[in-house]
């Protein structure tokens, strides 16, 4: 019997370092035939943009190794079988466990992670140099099944206004899929808990300027035909897609940043891995100057105090977090005992 033949590898020289794509030509994005060395092309197309989005930041290795449509697994650790150059970072989850993580520092780190299948980029919204507080408040807006675009972008819009009036200057960036995020860049004076109160504070807000079109509320059910608000994004331990991350679609769309002006009319499906390199070689990454001012969430954790007093307290947590202070029972509403 005549055996399959191994396609070779292909050696490419990245950030002065050689790095190997394996199966270069398995197809990974079916719309167009995009390939494995495609995706880690794309990557070093926009290096310096999606580097900046995970530069020292513990980073989970979200693997797709039969391309965006098949199966994926999370790898929070880093495989003991890697390169001896390889940057990593230990970080502590909420279970007290600790991991060793991937810490990119060079365009290479990122095309090595591609080559293991690595569509999208999952970083902490840390540095290695302080991994218990957060250099970054997100602002993830998932809109509920069936809702336009067009709802999003209102949200979006409405979140900007709020940032302005608390003094703080977000950049937004499509997510890739169906929503948008906004990402804060913080002083690293606040720790998780703080930083997600000020995020839940953000988010009770715009649901109060456009309510039944944005909600806070963490239960499904109690969503209605609004957009999402994910406060929880900024608990330890959770991640979202960097800025230039490939998502998991046959498309390969691209959680791509933007400027405040394209919020009215980015339409996310025009932002691809085929197409986003060209834009980003034409005019840059919108999102370029986030590093240049690190700001405070006092405002906003100041409106966070006046919701308590008012009788707004915690909401809820994410399942496998422990039991917080002053959090309402973690139960839908439907399932709540009525003895």
């Amino acid at each position: 019997m005549e055996m399959a033949k191994t396609e070779p590898p292909v050696e490419l020289e990245v950030a002065g370092r050689s790095l190997e794509v394996t199966n270069p030509s398995k197809v990974f994005f079916s719309a167009r035939g995009e390939t494995k060395l495609d995706l880690v092309c794309y990557y070093l197309a926009v290096g310096e943009g999606a580097l900046r989005g995970v530069r020292e930041r513990p980073t989970v290795l979200k693997r797709y190794p039969n391309g965006a449509e098949g199966e994926f697994f999370y790898q929070k650790r880093v495989p003991k079988s890697r390169p001896a150059w390889l940057e990593t970072v230990t970080v502590a989850f909420p279970s007290g466990r600790e991991a060793e993580e991937l810490c990119p520092t060079d365009v290479a780190h990122i095309c090595w992670a591609a080559n293991l299948g690595c569509l999208d980029l999952n970083p902490w919204p840390v540095r290695r140099a302080d991994v218990d507080h957060p250099d970054e408040l997100r602002v993830d807006l998932d809109p509920q099944p069936g809702l336009s675009f067009d709802q999003v972008r209102r949200v979006a819009l409405e979140v900007r206004q709020v940032l302005d009036e608390h003094g703080l200057t977000g950049y937004p960036k499509t997510s890739g899929s169906r929503g948008i995020h906004v990402n804060v860049r913080i002083e690293t004076r606040w720790d998780f808990t703080a930083v997600r109160r000020a995020a839940l504070a953000l988010a009770r807000e715009v649901e109060r300027r456009l309510p039944g079109i944005a909600t806070s509320k963490w239960w499904k059910e109690e969503r209605g035909e609004a957009v999402f608000i994910d406060y929880n994004q900024n608990a330890r331990d959770r991640t979202v897609a960097s800025a230039y991350s490939v998502r998991a679609n046959p498309e390969g769309r691209v959680s791509c940043p933007i400027e405040w002006e394209e919020v009215e009319s980015v339409e996310p499906g025009d932002l691809t891995i085929a197409t986003v390199p060209a834009l980003y070689t034409e005019r840059g990454d919108p999102s370029a100057p986030i590093d240049d001012v690190a700001q405070s969430l006092e405002s906003l954790l100041e409106l966070a105090r006046r919701d308590e007093e008012e009788g707004l307290g915690d909401a809820p947590w994410p399942p496998h977090f422990a039991k917080a202070e002053g959090e309402p029972r973690r139960v839908a509403p439907s399932r709540r005992s009525t003895t």
